[in-house]
Order: structure tokens, then sequence, then C-alpha cells
């Protein structure tokens, strides 16, 4: 081998090698929060077939992604803005307070996509109870967080129920249990929490064991579909990432016609991510069938939301539109 050429090949070596080392280095792991319940199934979904880094990849990027579980929309809020997590699947109160209280900074929160609108139930364990009025002061009403979709939603029937400015007539009685312990508390009645505001798979447990029904829901509070989770993430990162948002929606929107089209493999990557003695995979099949609506980017009821969080003061300033909290990836669907 002549001088020349091997001096080449060992350029060329060089070359390989470095460009290796910048590849490797280009890597970017984005952390995403995400929560419990079949809400989230598009995250498990992400997760198991490796969307987000397969949507990077085709945007040019070298992602990957890691989950991390929380209990509760003030603890994705707090992990989101402390940097524990980059982005986050939450409640929009929750979201809409901290776009609000962190305007034109930073930390000021911003919408990327929708991701589950589920119907949340709020269920009682009260054979005789069969509406709001009939829960006494004593009765305790469990949901995850005390700053949730539950929350505003009860405000919002206690609005409607009472009249104006009786939306904390109810607030009291409110104790802040993570699902499996809200469950396990009105199925056993051993305890003062008599009401649960559920979503799914909790809701389908506790009235399939026949110990609770229904006595209103999210829909009777926005008069019609809301969404229960968003994915937000600062401004500060949004903005470093310039192309993580579009990334993200193109990764949700496959996740969710991978429920709708796939509804059993869907329910076993679910069961995967949380195993269920009372739900096998046919019945999780079952429950994704009678909700392919409920999955997907765009968002619903914000508008209304904003509206009633800023009439009792929760926010100061009350978005125009769901367009002025979301980015731009969903602006073009039929969001509200």
């Amino acid at each position: 081998m002549s001088r020349t050429i091997f001096t080449r090949l060992c350029i060329l070596a060089a070359l390989l090698c470095a460009a290796s080392q910048v590849q490797g280095q280009a890597q970017t792991e984005v952390k995403i929060g995400i929560g419990f319940g079949v809400g989230f199934l598009p995250m498990f979904i992400l997760d198991r077939d490796k969307l987000v880094e397969k949507h990077a990849k085709e945007a040019g990027l070298d992602v990957k992604a890691s989950y991390q579980r929380f209990s509760g929309s003030s603890a994705m809020q707090d992990a989101i803005l402390s940097g524990s997590v980059d982005m986050g699947v939450y409640g929009v109160p929750a979201m809409l307070i901290a776009w609000d209280k962190a305007r034109n900074t930073p930390q000021q929160i911003f919408g990327i996509a929708g991701v589950n609108s589920t119907r949340l139930i709020l269920i009682t364990n009260r054979p005789e109870a069969r509406r709001l009025t009939d829960l006494g002061p004593q009765d305790k009403i469990a949901m995850p967080a005390l700053v949730s979709p539950q929350m505003y939603a009860l405000e919002m029937l206690a609005e409607k129920q009472f009249g104006i400015g009786e939306q904390d007539r109810l607030k009291p009685q409110v104790v802040a249990l993570p699902h499996p312990e809200a469950l396990n508390a009105i199925l056993t009645g051993a305890t003062e929490v008599k009401a649960y505001f559920s979503s799914p798979p909790f809701t389908q447990i506790a009235i399939a064991s026949g110990k609770t029904h229904a006595i209103a829901s999210s829909a009777d509070a926005f008069g019609g579909r809301s969404s229960f989770l968003v994915l937000g993430a600062t401004r500060r990162y949004l903005d470093a990432n310039p192309k993580l948002a579009q990334i993200m929606v193109d990764a949700i929107a496959e996740a969710t016609s991978i429920i709708r089209s796939d509804p059993r493999r869907a329910a076993e990557i679910y069961l995967i991510v949380e195993p269920s003695k009372a739900m096998d995979a046919t019945a999780v099949e079952a429950m994704l069938k009678a909700m392919p609506e409920d999955f997907g980017v765009e968002v619903h009821g914000l508008k209304a939301l904003a509206d009633f969080m800023g009439r009792i003061k929760a926010l100061k300033s009350v978005p125009a539109s769901f367009k002025d909290v979301f980015l731009p990836p969903i602006h073009q669907t039929q969001s509200n």
C-alpha cells in the first residue's frame, strides 16, 4: 500500500471517528412527566414504540425520551418548573395558572398538544345519593389533587347547582388522594370518603363493582367536551428546542391512531404499564373501543374553563383563545 493511500485512509478513519463522536454528543434527552390511568395511554405508547425518537429522527434530531411518573397536577407542575422534567402531561387548570403567573417570563408554561379529553365522573358509594345536593357536609370527596381538572369541574358544578359565588361550597369536603387510594376508599366504604371524582379505568372498575354509581360528570360542568390532560413545557425549554413541539404533536397523533386502529394492542401496552387484577386485556380493549375520540392532539373547553377561572379570580389574565396558550402545531386543529 502506498504512503498516499495509507494517509488518505487514516484521514478518512479519523473523520468517521470524529463524526461518530459528534453524533453521540448531539443526542438530546427529553424528560417527560406522566401520571396514572388510561388517560396517559398515548404516552405509554410513545415510550413502548419509541415514537418520540422516531419522529425526532425524521426531523433530523437524535433524541432519547425518558418518562417519570407523578401523582396529580401540582406535583407535575413543580417538576416542570424545577426542571426535573422537560415537559409533562397534566390538567388544564394547573397549566393555565402557570401560563398566567409567569406571563412573559422564561418560566411561562405553554401547551404543546392535547392528550386526552375523557369525561371525568363523580361517583358515590351512598345508594340514596342521586345528585350533587345529596352529598352532606360530612361526605368527603376524593380527587388526585387540590389543583386538578376534577377540582375545577366540581367548582363549576357547584356554581351551576348553588348559584354564582357558590363555587367553593363543596371545597371543604375535598381530600387529595392518588387514584388507587381513592378507588380503594370508595369501594371499601371504611372511611369518610363517600364520593370520588374519577377517571378511566378507575371509573369503570368502581362502577363495575356494583358498589358505586355516577351522580355528575365534567360534561355536566362544561356543557360538553373538555380536555382532561394536555402536554406542556416552559417557554425557556421550548425556545431552546424549537423542533420538539411539532415532534411531540406528531408522536402523540401516531399513538392516537394506534389506539383507534388497534385497541387490542393498545390495551396490552396499557396493562404492561399498569397491571390490573380488575381488568384484563379484553375489558380494557372494550373500554378503549367505547372512547375512540377521547384521545387526540386537539384541546377542548379551554376557553370555557379560562373564562370561569377568570371570573372566580383564579386567573388575572384570561386568554382570548386557545391559541394564546398552545403553540402553532395544533392551531389548525378543531380545538376550542
